[in-house]
């Protein structure tokens, strides 16, 4: 079950003045760079709506094993924003249920 596929959840604050910059990055760079190591499957970005981190990025990942592939050591973190994230916090789930 460790190599099953799962969602990664990815939560930050990032400076006031470097949001517009961060998101941009994000979508043009960090995306692309992640989808193209193996086992990263797809990539979205969310913005909260209640309490908590205000961004949200979700990733399907294949398994544990993408995170050992020499193109994610790559690309992984936050690039040039990392002095302007706050509050990281990261989850990595797997569905115990069928979708209904």
């Amino acid at each position: 079950m460790d190599d099953a596929p799962f969602t990664h959840i990815v939560r930050v604050d990032i400076d006031p003045e470097h949001e517009d910059a961060f998101a941009e990055w994000y979508v043009s760079q960090h995306f692309p760079d992640l989808l193209a190591c193996p086992g990263w499957l797809s990539a979205q970005r969310y913005i909260t709506v209640g309490e908590g981190q205000k961004y949200a990025a979700v990733y399907e990942v294949a398994g544990k094993w993408a995170f050992d592939t020499p193109e994610f050591h790559k690309v992984k973190g936050f690039g040039p924003f990392t002095p302007h994230v706050r509050n990281f916090a990261r989850v990595q789930i797997r569905a115990i249920t069928e979708k209904f």
